[in-house]
């Protein structure tokens, strides 16, 4: 059997086809009340429905937040489990936005989990956050390059507290942000297209570290909602707009639970960006 096709190329086509937008599946519990949904299993269940009928065919990346999903045990994963199949088997790229972080053989079975041909939550990305150095994300990395995979890398949130670590300078002088935008950009050296190592840059940042050489996607969360504008889009990425995918899930989800009225959202805000497409 052909090798799938790399994270990368696949996240390129799919935002040639439908923009370049990530939409998130965030069950905030605010959200369901505001749906008309109970705080439950239930609830959650008919949430993520209508989030993959409103969103499937119509975005290029799907990013349930994993925790939403987890505040509810077993039975929230399970509906998680769903919600990532019936996407990804509908042609749907899904992001699973889990940001997992550990060493040897938990970062391995963190790898298997989000990205393991065959797994229930099988994705095809995951979020991980580097800083127990980046090299702990090598179990992520191989397993990601042998499958076809990707990941985003947390590299320069937008919190404040972020900046205790990120903008703290390495032994080299560079900024720890910067660091480790240069490692994922090491690891998509000769990719065709587009490498499959993102990293994540808020999008309500005063600066970003140089994006330039990264050659992979570029998630920015914190537009519209949060207060990130296609401005500060422009002025963060720089050279590498159209890698560049904006995340956003308040700003559509807010117009739920009409699965029209969620899919007239999402065509507001890819037509927002339409200017990454060139």
């Amino acid at each position: 059997m052909a090798a799938r096709q790399s994270f990368g190329a696949r996240l390129h086509a799919a935002t040639g086809r439908h923009g370049s937008l990530c939409v998130g599946v965030d069950p905030h519990p605010e959200l369901l009340a505001a749906w008309g949904l109970p705080d439950s299993v239930e609830g959650l269940e008919r949430f993520s429905e209508i989030c993959v009928e409103a969103f499937v065919g119509q975005v290029a990346l799907v990013k349930p937040q994993v925790a939403f999903f987890e505040a509810y045990g077993s039975g929230g994963m399970a509906v998680l489990e769903r919600t990532v199949t019936v996407l990804r088997e509908a042609g749907t790229l899904v992001l699973a936005d889990a940001k997992r972080g550990d060493i040897g053989s938990t970062m391995n079975a963190y790898a298997r989990a989000w990205l393991g041909e065959g797994s229930p939550l099988e994705s095809d990305a995951v979020t991980v956050s580097p800083y127990l150095g980046f090299g702990s994300l090598d179990p992520v990395l191989e397993l990601a390059e042998r499958n076809g995979g990707g990941l985003f890398v947390l590299a320069a949130t937008s919190n404040p507290e972020g900046a205790q670590v990120q903008l703290s300078t390495s032994a080299d002088g560079r900024k720890i942000s910067q660091v480790m935008v240069d490692e994922a950009a090491a690891r998509n050296a000769g990719a065709d297209v587009l490498g499959s190592v993102g990293v994540v840059v808020g999008a309500t940042l005063a600066d970003a570290p140089d994006l330039s050489a990264l050659h992979g996607p570029i998630l920015m969360p914190g537009v519209g909602h949060q207060g990130g504008t296609a401005d500060d889009v422009r002025r963060l990425a720089g050279a590498s707009l159209r890698a560049v995918v904006p995340s956003v899930s308040r700003e559509v989800l807010r117009a739920g639970p009409s699965v029209t009225a969620l899919q007239e959202a999402v065509g507001r805000s890819v037509e927002a960006f339409a200017f990454l497409q060139g």
